[in-house]
């Protein structure tokens, strides 16, 4: 019986060594994103865009963009905090709906997240439920203390009151944006 070369071992043992180790450390893993901190709400430029409404739906869509402004990576896991306020009365929570995973965002990245919500028809009388304000409160993934405010605008950058008539908004899983 042939016994192996000492050249050949210690390839195989190299190639078996490299390839757990990508394995363990592929990027955009959750692994990958374990060697970055949290994102937090201080370090992120937010943008809330309410898209064009489509005749005769009662739904409304809208996309939070959420772009890292902080010196370095951070690993953006799970969904935001979204909250449409009118005053201290009614609110309405965005609630989300999906599975998240974590997205290792380099500095100066970006992800967003779709919303939808019920928009109430013009000439609805003010009510219990309905919200009506031009600035919604985030914050990152578990970094509820951060809030702050956002303006909320049309495709066009023009600033735009947004009338909800539900007390849930819809939010799907965010995702690295396209470039």
């Amino acid at each position: 019986m042939r016994r192996p070369s000492h050249l050949a071992v210690v390839a195989a043992a190299l190639t078996l060594t490299a390839t757990a180790g990508l394995a363990l450390t592929g990027c955009g893993s959750a692994r990958m994103s374990a060697l970055h901190a949290q994102c937090t709400t201080k370090g992120l430029r937010w943008t809330l865009t309410v898209l064009k409404k489509k005749p005769h739906t009662e739904q409304r869509e809208a996309r939070l963009s959420i772009a890292n402004s902080g010196s370095g990576p951070c690993v953006f896991h799970g969904f935001p905090a979204f909250e449409v306020h009118l005053g201290k009365g009614p609110e309405s929570d965005a609630q989300g709906h999906g599975k998240t995973l974590p997205i290792d965002l380099p500095r100066g990245g970006t992800i967003t997240a779709p919303l939808r919500y019920r928009d109430c028809p013009a000439g609805t009388q003010p009510n219990a439920a309905m919200v009506t304000n031009d600035l919604a409160v985030v914050s990152a993934p578990r970094d509820y203390p951060g809030r702050q405010a956002v303006v909320a605008r049309d495709e066009k950058g023009k600033r735009l009151r947004m009338t909800l008539c539900a007390d849930r908004i819809w939010m799907g899983p965010p995702r690295e944006a396209a470039e």
